[in-house]
């Protein structure tokens, strides 16, 4: 062995919202369908996506800042609806 361990480097992500860098698997994956924002907590959404940490601060922050548009790379705005309730379902659920 030359001294290197075998440990797996895990893919990290940015946060749209408050862009600070963190797991993949602790972000919640946005992709766009149809001008609305939709989660992917399963990740097997075809198109791009955009990486939020499940807090709705997150969340105000990127829509404060236009990131979604930016990110998925969408010619308009496009709606949060679904996915403030999806955040609040989850906000719920954790303890």
């Amino acid at each position: 062995m030359s001294g290197r361990t075998q440990a797996r480097a895990c893919p990290e992500r940015t946060c749209v919202g408050c862009r600070e860098r963190a797991a993949k698997s602790d972000l919640l994956r946005i992709v766009a369908i149809s001008d609305e924002c939709v989660a992917d907590p399963r990740g097997t959404l075809p198109g791009r996506g955009a990486y939020v940490h499940p807090a709705v601060v997150c969340l105000d922050q990127a829509v404060r800042r236009r990131a979604f548009p930016r990110a998925l790379r969408s010619t308009g705005a496009l709606g949060t609806a679904e996915l403030r309730k999806v955040l609040a379902v989850q906000a719920e659920a954790t303890p």
